[in-house]
């Protein structure tokens, strides 16, 4: 391969990543105001969603339909949805990448939460452009602010009983005071080992 062609594929994976930066950050600011359709839209035919304890939902459809079952944006409510540190790794036209989301939910007179997740997501290239293969968020801390981080910790979300999911969730963990670090998908780049939960 000449240096041309060497220069090619490293500009195609700068755009790739770009994109899927892109692409997930899009996800983040409709979710914050509750475009429910414009977030279903990023999702690959047969994508998968799960966040916290709700279960899995299959499909673009599916999952369209179980994020028009979450709140909508009114006078007097607030979801903010702040994705940070993002690491892809990106394999042809499949791709991974983790994020951390710091979260604000404000529902006036009901409810003041403040929390944090870590996405491990997955990546397709459909039909010439990347779309959101799987998204899974893993809520490792939910409070009520008004009681602080510690004392206000409150449990993550459960299953819709009005919304069932097609599958049970696929991780067994609880949030904080519980501590659980969601599996990387990437080696340490230094070493090039996999990190092993300790037991």
């Amino acid at each position: 391969m000449d240096d041309l062609e060497t220069l090619a594929l490293r500009i195609a994976r700068i755009e790739d990543e770009r994109a899927i930066i892109r692409l997930q950050t899009a996800y983040g600011y409709y979710v914050d105001k509750t475009q429910w359709d414009e977030a279903a839209d990023l999702f690959a035919r047969d994508a998968t969603l799960e966040i916290a304890a709700r279960g899995l939902y299959r499909g673009q459809e599916r999952i369209r339909a179980y994020l028009k079952c979450l709140p909508s944006l009114a006078e007097g409510t607030l979801f903010n949805h702040m994705q940070l540190q993002p690491l892809i790794t990106i394999d042809g036209d499949r791709a991974w990448g983790r994020w951390r989301a710091i979260m604000e939910v404000t529902i006036t007179g009901q409810v003041d939460m403040v929390g944090e997740a870590t996405y491990e997501n997955a990546y397709v290239r459909e039909d010439g452009v990347w779309k959101i293969a799987r998204l899974q968020c893993f809520v490792t801390h939910y409070a009520d602010r008004r009681a602080g981080l510690a004392e206000g910790a409150i449990p993550m979300g459960t299953v819709l009983s009005e919304f069932p999911p097609d599958a049970p969730q696929t991780t067994d963990y609880a949030s904080f005071p519980s501590v659980y670090v969601p599996p990387y998908h990437f080696a340490n780049p230094v070493t090039g080992r996999m990190w092993q939960e300790r037991s």
